[in-house]
C-alpha cells in the first residue's frame, strides 16, 4: 500500500513539473501567435490540468481510506493503480472533448483528442465536422498519411488544386475530372475523363465508358459509337444495344436506326435482338410496326428449332386475345406431334 501512496505522489509531482514546462512553453508563443489565441491555449490547459490533479488527489484519499483495510502484493497493486488512474484520465479527457463538441467548439474538441488522447483521428474528423477542412486536411495529411480524406477535405475548402494533386497521387482519375471541369479548365478535364473512359473500354466495361463520354465530357456522338462498337463485338451486347436505342430521342430516326440495325444483325444474336424489340415497341405506337414486323419474323426463322419462342407474340400483341388462343393451340398440336 505505501508503494500504491508512493506512486500517487511522485506522479503528482512529476506532472506539475511537466504542468510548468507546458505553461511556459505555451507563453513563448506570444512570439508568433496573436494574444488571445495563446490565452485560449492557456486557459484549456488550466481547465485539464486542474481535472487530473482532481483525479489523482480523489486517488490519494481514496488509497489513504484503503491503507488499513486491504493488504495486496505491491506489484499487482500498482499495476491496477496505474490501470485506474490513467482510465479515469482518459474518461475525462473524452468528457471534456464531448463538452465541447456539444457546444460547437470544434477546435478545442479537436485539440483535447490530438493533444491529450493522441488521437488524431478524431481530432482531424472534429474539425471536418466543424467546417475547419483545411485544418483537417493538413492533420489527416501530416499526421495520418492519408491522402484520400485530405483530398476530401480540400474539395470542401474548394481548395480544388490542392484536391486536384491529392487525387492525381491516388489515381482517381474521375475526380481529377470532375475538379478540372469545376474550375473551367475543360481540356485537363476532358485529358482525365478520356484516360477514365479508355480504362473502362480496356476492362470491357462498355456501358460506363459510354456514361463517361455522355454525361461528363458531353460527346453523345462518341457515346453512341462506343455503344454500337459493344454490341458489334459481342461485349454486354443487349445492353449495349438497349442503351444505344435509349439515347435516340426522335421516334422517326430511332425507326429507321431499328431497322437498319436489324438488317446487319447476324443470325445468332437475332434472339438479343428480339428481347430489345420488346422495349422498344412500347416506347411509342409509331414504334409498333417495325418492331412488331421484325419480331414476326425472328420468331417465323427460329421457330423450326426452338418451339417455345412463339410465346414472344404475346409481347407484341398484348391486347389480341386471338394470337394467344393461337399460340395455345400451336403449341398443343407441337406437343401432339411429338407424341406421335
Amino acid at each position: 500500500m505505501m508503494n500504491k501512496q508512493k506512486f500517487i505522489d511522485k506522479f503528482m509531482a512529476a506532472f506539475v513539473l511537466l504542468a510548468m514546462f507546458k505553461i511556459i512553453g505555451i507563453v513563448a508563443q506570444l512570439f508568433h501567435e496573436s494574444f488571445w489565441s495563446v490565452v485560449g491555449t492557456l486557459v484549456l490547459f488550466l481547465i485539464i490540468a486542474f481535472i487530473i490533479l482532481m483525479v489523482i488527489a480523489s486517488l490519494k484519499d481514496k488509497e489513504q481510506n484503503e491503507r488499513n483495510s486491504k493488504r495486496k502484493g505491491g506489484a499487482g497493486g500498482n499495476f491496477y493503480l496505474e490501470t485506474s488512474l490513467f482510465d479515469r484520465i482518459r474518461s475525462k479527457y473524452e468528457e471534456l472533448a464531448e463538452k465541447y463538441i456539444a457546444e460547437k467548439d470544434y477546435k478545442k474538441a479537436a485539440k483535447v483528442y490530438m493533444n491529450l488522447l493522441q488521437d488524431h483521428y478524431r481530432g482531424a474528423k472534429t474539425l471536418a465536422e466543424g467546417g475547419f477542412y483545411n485544418e483537417a486536411a493538413v492533420i489527416y495529411l501530416k499526421k495520418l498519411k492519408n491522402k484520400s480524406d485530405a483530398a476530401v477535405c480540400y474539395e470542401k475548402a474548394k481548395q480544388y488544386k490542392k484536391a486536384i494533386e491529392l487525387y492525381k497521387e491516388i489515381d482517381q482519375k474521375e475526380k481529377v475530372g470532375d475538379l478540372y471541369k469545376e474550375i473551367n479548365d475543360l481540356p485537363n478535364a476532358h485529358t482525365y475523363y478520356q484516360m477514365v473512359a479508355d480504362d473502362y473500354i480496356n476492362n470491357h466495361q462498355i456501358i460506363k465508358a459510354a456514361l463517361i463520354y455522355r454525361k461528363k465530357m458531353e460527346k453523345t456522338e462518341e457515346a453512341q459509337k462506343i455503344l454500337l462498337k459493344g454490341w458489334q463485338e459481342d461485349k454486354d451486347a443487349f445492353n449495349c444495344l438497349h442503351i444505344y436505342f435509349a439515347n435516340i430521342f426522335e421516334i422517326e430516326k430511332l425507326g429507321t436506326e431499328i431497322r437498319d440495325l436489324y438488317e446487319k444483325t447476324p443470325a445468332y444474336k437475332k434472339l438479343i435482338y428480339l428481347d430489345a424489340m420488346k422495349y422498344e415497341f412500347k416506347k411509342d405506337p409509331k414504334l409498333q410496326p417495325i418492331t412488331r414486323h421484325i419480331a414476326y419474323e425472328i420468331i417465323a426463322e427460329k421457330v423450326g428449332t426452338r418451339s417455345e419462342i412463339v410465346n414472344e407474340l404475346k409481347h407484341f400483341n398484348p391486347d389480341d386475345e386471338v394470337i394467344l388462343k393461337d399460340i395455345s393451340r400451336f403449341k398443343t398440336s407441337r406437343n401432339k406431334m411429338f407424341r406421335n
